[in-house]
């Protein structure tokens, strides 16, 4: 096959095709990624079929022109390349880099379910999580330390139990921030978490009654592969919330080894004590509490929080 440019000039020129179409096509059969494209496809491209194809070079250079200087293109997000379908050139659009990006953040913001949960953990990240360590290595990156062993240990080997944490500590101190980055961190690795508003959900449960939806809800939850429960003892609750939902999720977790992660203002002794004991008719019942908190323990391991009130004054 005769050179390429040349071949094309000729036919220009047997044509006599008009000297800006001339000019504009000069330049598209000059660029460097069209002249490669075609000395690629030599054999399998005839000068007719190259010229039948014309208006998809131009457009492809005319594209990658656009992108590269920053104006709006055809198809925004994407980039332009050549394609052989059926002996002609067609103009193929794939993902920028950047597009990349978006679209794999779209996707793993999409495997983080939140019940009522603040907007910060959507954006929430270890990159972000700073560290207020003390002596006693209860503080902040403590906990972030071990938030990454847990991930770490995850996905390396998903078909074996891991417990999650039960993170306690004060008011403020970055707990739901955390649970947000692991969350964020796991969906990154194909890992879907639901995160759950104790309070917030067992409002909604309550509501659920009437619509005959509370199976369907709690089924969303107690099945997650990773399930993070928030702010659990906030809230004084009914002996129904506390066994029939609460329970039961956390017994289906259990029996199934479905890691668990929990965030309070109670340590495990104090919420089984102090909270669970007690419902909202006043009953003390420590049995059930007991025996709820042995779910817990088993799901979680307890790591404590300390330091000051990050939130904003």
């Amino acid at each position: 096959m005769e050179n390429i440019s040349d071949a094309m000039r000729q036919y220009m020129d047997k044509h006599q095709l008009n000297e800006n179409y001339q000019r504009l096509m000069a330049s598209v059969y000059q660029d460097p990624t069209v002249k490669a494209f075609l000395e690629q496809h030599r054999d399998q491209l005839t000068n007719d079929q190259i010229d039948r194809s014309s208006a998809k070079l131009y457009e492809f250079v005319n594209e990658r022109h656009r992108l590269e200087n920053g104006e709006p293109t055809f198809a925004p997000g994407y980039e332009p390349t050549l394609v052989l379908n059926d002996h002609l050139i067609e103009v193929s659009y794939k993902p920028t880099a950047d597009q990349r990006a978006k679209l794999k953040q779209q996707a793993a913001r999409k495997r983080v379910s939140s019940v009522m949960m603040p907007k910060l953990i959507k954006n929430a990240t270890f990159d972000q999580f700073e560290p207020d360590e003390d002596q006693q290595g209860t503080g902040r990156m403590a906990a972030a330390n071990q938030a990454m062993a847990f991930i770490d240990a995850y996905i390396a080997d998903r078909k074996h139990f891991h417990q999650g944490l039960y993170l306690y500590g004060s008011l403020g101190i970055g707990k739901t921030y955390l649970l947000g980055a692991i969350a964020n961190y796991l969906a990154d690795n194909n890992v879907r978490t639901t995160l759950v508003h104790f309070p917030s959900f067992a409002v909604e449960m309550k509501s659920a009654i009437g619509n005959n939806q509370v199976a369907e809800k709690m089924d969303a939850v107690k099945k997650s592969p990773i399930l993070m429960i928030d702010d659990i003892g906030a809230d004084a609750m009914s002996a129904w919330i506390r066994d029939d939902i609460l329970g039961v999720i956390l017994e289906y977790r259990m029996q199934n080894e479905l890691p668990t992660f929990f965030s309070s203002n109670f340590s495990m002794d104090q919420l089984e004590h102090e909270h669970l004991a007690q419902t909202t008719n006043g009953d003390v019942e420590p049995i059930k509490a007991k025996r709820l908190m042995e779910r817990v323990r088993f799901l979680a391991r307890e790591v404590v929080m300390a330091g000051p009130n990050r939130r904003p004054k």
